[in-house]
């Protein structure tokens, strides 16, 4: 599969490089890249929130995907070569594939002490246009949003993909990106990845297709481990929001840069950003323009 360049390119009088760069984690924090430290601490990213989720069906023993154990995994990849990190690496799909005439947006929520919201404009944005999109959910996010989990769950507009269990960069060997320590081991990169796998079958019944890290940073052993895994490692070409940190007006802009085959990426975790309304500006313009749009899976 083609790789599509990232389009960083970002109008006049935007946020520089290092801005976008630094909001992938600010989504996870209360006012953007400025407070994004304090999602980065052990205590913040580990712990689950004292709300419980709210119940929902398990997945059928029958339909439920058999994944490589943890020990086969361990045994293939222990003594590999970390390669690159980073959000471009060998392994992780950026854009769709090729041939695809539609855009895709995708939207995460961190979950954690800063970032376990619901941006309902958003989402009701969405469903007005009726336009769909891939979620990415981490786990403390869904822990602490039981019945809206549920809801999105339920709702054919969206599809549900695995952010992560605690929001870590995905590392063999511990490397950090905008101060998030990643995991550490190739049994660390594991349980990241399938803690919240299983979860979101056991309690929703979804099986997602897609993995996006915390920081969507990952190496090239971790990217591996996650095609073994039957997941797809997936990014983006078009920052739309640096973590819910850019105003209405720059999301907007950022909207203009997605055609075919693009991915953009948001977040719906943050309902004081701009992204909300920046997206809703957004979108007549791209519908108007004929963009479509679709979600990952109708592309593989």
């Amino acid at each position: 599969m083609e790789h599509r360049s990232r389009r960083w390119a970002l109008k006049a009088g935007a946020a520089s490089l290092g801005a976008v760069a630094a909001g992938l984690l600010g989504g996870c924090s209360a006012s953007g890249p400025a407070t994004a430290t304090r999602s980065a601490s052990p205590s913040a990213s580990g712990a689950a929130s004292s709300t419980p989720p709210a119940p929902a069906p398990s997945a059928s023993p029958s339909s439920a995907r058999q994944y490589p154990t943890r020990a086969q995994i361990l045994s293939e990849f222990k003594n590999q070569r970390t390669g690159e990190f980073g959000l471009e690496v060998k392994g992780i799909e950026l854009g769709l594939p090729t041939a695809t005439k539609s855009a895709a947006l995708t939207f995460d929520a961190c979950g954690g002490a800063y970032g376990s919201g619901i941006d309902h404009a958003l989402l009701d944005t969405l469903r007005d246009h009726k336009v769909p999109a891939t979620l990415f959910i981490n786990q403390r996010w869904a822990r602490s949003n039981g019945a809206a989990m549920e809801e999105l769950v339920a709702d054919p507009l969206f599809e549900i993909a695995n952010h992560g269990t605690s929001h870590a960069p995905l590392s063999v060997a511990g490397q950090s990106a905008y101060g998030l320590r990643g995991t550490g081991s190739v049994g660390e990169a594991y349980d990241e990845v399938m803690g919240n796998q299983k979860y979101l079958a056991g309690q929703y019944a979804v099986d997602a297709r897609f993995f996006r890290s915390g920081t969507a940073h990952m190496d090239e052993v971790s990217a591996a481990m996650c095609r073994k895994l039957g997941l797809i490692p997936m990014n983006f070409t078009v920052n739309l929001d640096a973590g819910a940190s850019f105003p209405a007006a720059t999301v907007a802009a950022q909207m203009q840069l997605l055609s075919a085959g693009s991915v953009g990426i948001g977040h719906f975790n943050q309902p004081e950003s701009g992204t909300a309304k920046g997206i809703a500006l957004g979108l007549v313009a791209a519908l108007d323009s004929g963009l479509e749009f679709i979600t990952l899976s109708e592309a593989w």
